[in-house]
């Protein structure tokens, strides 16, 4: 399985989260972000286009099979030996709503693009994005601490370690909201 986690890690750093891709509204304060990116360019050692799975070589050389969706349309097209190139972005930002008394809750979205009907060669695009609203319900600023209900209900207080942000803190109010925006982009592109 040792393989299987090296490609979910590099899939896993493909996939991205771009403040980048953010629009900001002025009652928006962005406050942090972390990006990660993975490259993986490998080749196909089996398609098996009924079940929807294909095989490819590992970091390591060994094989590494990949189970798809019913999205993968041109599948068929997949021949062994073909090179896969594989890129994911994945990044995290967190943003302070300054807007007061937004309740918590969460949004998907996500988009596929694949291949044309030019190019014959399976591939394309894949975008998610999730963001989770937590309200601010308490601050204590001599433990540098911000306590947050999320969706979910269950209270969380966070520790607020950095000094710039530290500073920051008291410009927060009890009712505020902050967003945490997961985003990844999946890009695969095959060629033989």
């Amino acid at each position: 399985m040792k393989p299987i986690r090296s490609l979910a890690y590099v899939v896993a750093l493909a996939s991205i989260m771009s403040t980048a891709g953010l629009t900001a509204s002025a009652a928006e304060v962005p406050l942090g972000s972390h990006a990660m990116e993975g490259h993986l360019i490998s080749r196909v050692l089996a398609v098996d286009p009924a079940n929807y799975q294909v095989t490819i070589e590992g970091p390591d050389k060994s094989p590494v099979q990949l189970q798809l969706t019913d999205k993968a349309k041109a599948l068929h097209n997949l021949k062994v030996g073909d090179n896969v190139d594989i890129q994911v972005i994945r990044s995290v930002a967190y943003v302070l709503d300054t807007n007061v008394d937004k309740e918590p809750g969460v949004s998907n979205e996500s988009r596929t693009i694949r291949a044309t009907k030019d190019n014959p060669n399976p591939g394309g695009e894949a975008f998610r994005r999730v963001k989770v609203t937590s309200k601010i319900t308490h601050i204590d600023l001599k433990k540098h601490e911000v306590t947050l209900l999320p969706p979910e209900g269950k209270v969380t207080v966070l520790k607020v370690e950095n000094p710039d942000l530290q500073v920051r803190m008291k410009k927060l109010q009890v009712g505020q909201t902050i967003n945490v925006i997961y985003t990844e982009v999946l890009k695969v592109k095959t060629s033989r």
